[in-house]
């Protein structure tokens, strides 16, 4: 993934309504109305965070007869999720070295 589409894929996850959206595109396909009805927005308010999602390639839409339903697209999310890997193993390393050392320590400074 390139850098744009990764800034792409960050900046929508970081609104809650978006992420409450792609939650509900894990359990399925849905149309707006059907997507919009937990939330005390309207439906072109809706509209908009979904252009949001589609523009960073989390979601694709079809239509079916007169609906317009949109689909999760979770490869984005994988990738995403290996980017911040990298950087959950560097910090789980910087961890490791700091429970060593403060056991080290201990055991330095633990009374007979």
């Amino acid at each position: 993934m390139d850098s744009k589409q990764l800034d792409l894929v960050f900046a929508a996850l970081a609104d809650p309504t978006r992420r409450a959206l792609l939650a509900r595109l894990s359990e399925g396909d849905n149309c707006v109305a059907v997507l919009a009805e937990p939330f005390a927005m309207s439906q072109p308010a809706i509209s908009k965070h979904l252009k949001v999602l589609e523009n960073a390639g989390l979601i694709s839409r079809h239509s079916a007869g007169t609906s317009r339903f949109s689909h999760l697209e979770a490869e984005p999310l994988r990738e995403a999720t290996e980017y911040m890997e990298k950087y959950k193993r560097f910090w789980g390393a910087k961890f490791d070295k700091l429970d060593a050392a403060l056991a080290a320590y201990q055991e330095e400074n633990t009374d007979d």
